[in-house]
């Protein structure tokens, strides 16, 4: 006798996407895990990636405890009414002595480690901070956690540039020195499955919901 019900999938889908731009961001400070607000293009940003996956089938959502990932998060997740989930795994590399300040005043104090940072990535350790390895080591946790314990199922993540960038480089099975080869844009989305033990990527760096905003929206203080 055949039952009819239907066998739970073992796919886990994940959609992660990165927080909207911050005034630090614009500035080119080094933000780490300081929490920075979103500014006015921010938001308007996470209300349009809010829009776009308004219609998707969401199952759960978390985010970085930063409130540029958490707010963001939760504008997205309104629409599915969930509530986000807070893992400190998904945070910002922390910067260390970095973080505060301007990408030229780095220059000045540390011009052999920023051009190691800006090119090979792997072998840095920040002042007092993290590595990308680091980083990496903690995301792919949280990441490999989320999807056993959401099989059959479409999880929402917001996190940051450099997490983003370690979890594709790692599900993609190429090395973290192939870090700046991937970008990520401010609220950008990114689609990858997680099944039967193997990773797939399905959309990187999405982000024609923003189209209209890189047409000079932005310059008018939206």
């Amino acid at each position: 006798m055949q039952s009819n019900s239907k066998q739970k999938s073992s796919l886990t889908r994940f959609i992660l996407v990165r927080h909207g731009e911050t005034v630090w961001n614009h500035e080119g400070r080094y933000q780490g895990q300081i929490d920075t607000p979103l500014s006015p293009v921010g938001l308007k940003q996470g209300q349009l990636v809010a829009e776009a996956l308004k219609s998707i089938p969401i199952d759960a959502a978390y985010a970085s405890p930063l409130s540029r990932s958490y707010e963001t998060a939760v504008m997205c997740a309104n629409f599915h009414g969930l509530e986000v989930s807070k893992d400190n795994r998904l945070l910002e590399i922390n910067h260390g002595k970095w973080e505060g300040l301007y990408a030229s005043e780095i220059e000045e104090i540390y011009p052999d480690l920023l051009k190691r940072w800006r090119t090979t990535v792997v072998d840095v350790q920040m002042p007092e901070g993290e590595c990308i390895e680091d980083v990496r080591k903690r995301a792919m946790e949280a990441f490999k956690e989320l999807a056993e314990k959401h099989r059959g199922e479409t999880v929402l993540v917001v996190a940051h540039d450099a997490v983003n960038k370690a979890v594709l480089c790692d599900i993609l099975e190429i090395e973290q020195s192939h870090f700046w080869q991937m970008k990520q844009d401010n609220t950008c989305i990114n689609v990858f499955e997680f099944d039967k033990g193997k990773w797939r990527l399905v959309l990187m760096n999405s982000t024609i919901h923003l189209g209209f905003l890189f047409s000079g929206i932005e310059q008018k203080g939206l």
